[in-house]
């Protein structure tokens, strides 16, 4: 490994790599990721039925019906079982005559 020398102190550091590219996760984070996806699976049916109880209630009066938080866990559950997607952004010229094919093959 080629070093470099550190300008304030004058210490021979080794070079480091480039690391890990833009917007690629981490060892910890890819591992924690499968752990829950592992614990999801395992668990689908007891999740399926959570969700549904929290969706209709148990009849009783501390676990009303709650469609809203039932959607709001499994939305948060499903941060961690699926890659977040990346919004794309497009600027159009008014007047343009492209078409919308024309415009997708180009982003490509």
């Amino acid at each position: 490994m080629s070093e470099i020398q550190n300008k304030q102190t004058g210490d021979n550091l080794p070079r480091r790599g480039p690391g890990r590219p833009k917007g690629s996760p981490n060892k910890v984070t890819i591992e924690f990721r499968e752990t829950v996806r592992t614990l999801l699976e395992g668990n689908a049916e007891n999740v399926s039925r959570w969700l549904t109880l929290v969706a209709e209630g148990d009849g009783s009066e501390s676990a009303k019906p709650n469609p809203a938080k039932a959607l709001e866990i499994l939305s948060s559950l499903a941060e961690y079982a699926t890659p977040k997607l990346s919004r794309v952004e497009g600027h159009i010229t008014p007047g343009d005559t492209k078409s919308h094919e024309e415009w997708l093959r180009e982003l490509k």
